[in-house]
């Protein structure tokens, strides 16, 4: 899958952009026709809060986009946790085509 990552407001080393990579390729098992995606990296300002960490990702099917956001310690946890979120969004999508069909 084409993805488009932006780290806003600092640099993501090379090690976490593939990280996120491979994990979002994964989502293609699921459905094939995924077109792209876009990802964004953010840290928030909370001063007292350990989960600072945000990722955002919004992939583009046929007909649809579908967004998750999750909020983690690090970057590679929010990033298992969107994945999860876009897999089950994915399959009920999936379910929803078939219905129609």
């Amino acid at each position: 899958m084409k993805l488009q990552i932006q780290s806003i407001h600092f640099d993501a080393d090379n090690r976490l952009l593939e990280f996120i990579q491979k994990k979002l390729d994964k989502l293609d098992t699921f459905f094939d026709r995924i077109l792209d995606g876009e990802v964004y990296l953010r840290l928030d300002k909370g001063e007292h809060s350990k989960d600072n960490k945000i990722v955002e990702v919004k992939i583009n099917l046929p007909g649809t986009t579908l967004f998750a956001k999750e909020q983690n310690e690090t970057f590679e946890a929010a990033t298992d946790e969107v994945a999860e979120s876009l897999k089950q969004q994915i399959k009920k999508y999936k379910e929803r085509l078939q219905e129609k069909m």
